[in-house]
């Protein structure tokens, strides 16, 4: 009688397992790590969302990437197979819960196990989707409907449904979507209200419920 396949280890069970793990907390606006750091540790997400944007010479930090709950990130250094230095900025974009590990740690369990770098390249996988979308987003020139997908990303994401609507699953400022597409407070504040006077949303307390996505990209496509 054959034995059945062993369980397949979740990422978090994988990173716990490894040698050097430590957890932390970074609170809200936090840097976890800067551009040109030394990549020599990979974070995993257990709670909240982490900002990875890029800083360019002209001095404009651009968002590429939202990551929520279970994402993966800090994983360059595995794939160049040296030593690398931080390619984003990866700032706590609401209070989050890390788990993270050396990045030899985790290139020795890859090569002791390949199921670990198979759950490495599906979390990458979803990270450069997530990208991808993050790119479109920022390519309306018109803020309102750059802000529009911006909600629409975060209804997919973080969104909980409920009786009203989708309920975004973050305590947002609006300092802080308005960091997150290259906007001001005092614009993002305007089209929230536009929104709001629309019945398109409602904001409780720094969360934002949309009622009806597919209205509300309609009504900006």
């Amino acid at each position: 009688m054959l034995s059945s396949a062993p369980p397949q280890p979740t990422i978090q069970e994988v990173m716990r397992s490894l040698a050097g793990t430590t957890s932390e907390i970074v609170e809200r606006g936090k840097t976890i790590f800067f551009p040109g750091d030394p990549a020599e540790r990979v974070y995993l997400l257990k709670r909240g969302a982490v900002r990875l944007s890029r800083v360019y010479e002209s001095g404009d930090e651009i968002t590429v990437a939202l990551l929520r709950e279970n994402s993966i990130f800090g994983v360059l250094s595995l794939l160049t197979g040296q030593r690398s230095d931080r390619f984003y900025h990866a700032v706590a974009f609401t209070r989050v819960d890390l788990i993270s590990a050396p990045a030899t740690s985790v290139r020795q369990a890859i090569e002791k196990d390949a199921r670990v770098g198979l759950l490495l390249l599906q979390g990458l996988s979803s990270r450069i989707l997530q990208t991808e979308t993050m790119i479109e987003t920022l390519t309306h020139r018109d803020m309102s409907s750059r802000l529009v997908s911006f909600l629409l990303v975060l209804c997919r994401d973080f969104g909980m449904p409920g009786t009203r609507g989708i309920t975004i699953d973050l305590k947002l400022s609006h300092q802080a979507i308005a960091e997150a597409i290259g906007s001001t407070r005092v614009t993002i504040t305007r089209l929230l209200g536009d929104l709001r006077n629309a019945g398109l949303v409602e904001i409780d307390r720094k969360r934002i419920t949309v009622f009806d996505p597919l209205a509300l990209a309609k009504r900006f496509s």
